[in-house]
């Protein structure tokens, strides 16, 4: 995928297929989109390139200054996902009132001059401009005038449910990692920087990694998860899969009121870790985890031999999850 800044910053000649959103998640919804793009794109003669914009800061954050939204998705993710789906450019558009005023109409010539539009693809809810006023008729005249046509794709179910962002965010909020999963078309992960922390778990045998994740990242309710730790080899997570080593660990999310702690931490343990012959340190490398299943909520333990029980409890769960996911493969 060709990766742009800013709409201005792209010189495409076309003829492209575009589609605009926060595509916060990238869910199988989102993912349904695209391919519906893609097979546009196909059928166009000649072919044609795909091209996603996305807009960060989220644009509700600018114009309602009071509204905090936590992210299930950076920008730079969104991209990742959608180019290993295919989609030729990505764009993460720095979302202002300069853009936000902007009408239907300056909007779309934004689109037709730099990337060549010749299709706009969205959804039934879809609108852009200033207020809104690019609802789909609006759109759909611009482009009988303008010469591009619009594409409306119908939202999709998994499993009778339907498939929005709201909805995944709720299931996490909840600790359903499960189910914001199926609607995400794959695990739910959280990336951050190994720092330094308390240092209790290797006090009883059991060291843990303390990641910080990026403050406006969404994270999973308080408890206890079974995850895969992914070891990346690079700080923005762009190298290769194949350079990544996985483990599988197990995750606290919480304050640890156990031991008297006060501020919430994600905290995982990596199993059958270090391999013989590695350093166990950690610290400043970056972390990707996926959230597999929750075990449990986080609760108060009367003294470290009772958490200590219950966290050989949680490993041996977890080691039982991941055993039942390799037979089920």
């Amino acid at each position: 995928m060709q990766s742009f800044n800013a709409i201005r910053d792209v010189r495409q000649t076309g003829p492209t297929y575009v589609t605009i959103g926060n595509f916060d998640g990238l869910h199988r919804g989102h993912q349904a989109l695209l391919t519906a793009m893609q097979e546009l794109a196909a059928a166009h003669t000649p072919l044609a390139a795909t091209a996603l914009i996305t807009f960060f800061p989220h644009p509700l954050t600018v114009l309602r200054p009071d509204t905090e939204i936590n992210l299930l998705t950076t920008p730079q993710e969104r991209l990742r996902l959608a180019g290993e789906q295919g989609i030729d450019i990505g764009v993460v558009q720095p979302f202002d009132r300069e853009i936000a005023a902007l009408t239907p109409r300056e909007f779309v010539t934004r689109l037709i001059e730099h990337l060549g539009m010749v299709g706009l693809v969205t959804g039934p809810d879809f609108a852009l401009g200033r207020n809104r006023t690019g609802d789909l008729a609006a759109l759909a005249e611009l482009g009988r005038e303008l010469g591009y046509t619009l594409h409306i794709i119908r939202p999709i179910d998994v499993a009778g449910k339907a498939v929005r962002s709201s909805i995944i965010r709720q299931d996490l909020l909840e600790g359903d990692v499960e189910d914001a999963a199926r609607l995400l078309g794959r695990a739910y992960h959280a990336t951050g920087t190994v720092a330094p922390g308390d240092q209790r778990g290797r006090t009883i045998g059991i060291p843990t990694a303390n990641i910080l994740t990026r403050s406006d990242k969404l994270l999973p309710a308080d408890g206890v998860y079974a995850t895969l730790c992914h070891i990346l080899p690079d700080a923005d997570g762009t190298a290769s899969p194949d350079a990544w080593r996985t483990y599988y660990s197990v995750s606290n999310l919480g304050v640890r009121p156990t031991v008297g702690g006060r501020e919430r931490r994600l905290e995982t343990h990596l199993l059958d870790f270090p391999p013989p012959g590695e350093s166990d340190n950690l610290y400043g490398k970056t972390l990707r985890l996926e959230f597999i299943a929750r075990l449990r909520g986080e609760k108060r333990f009367n003294g470290l031999d009772e958490l200590l029980v219950q966290i050989q409890q949680d490993i041996k769960t977890t080691r039982a999850i991941f055993a039942n996911i390799a037979t089920e493969m």
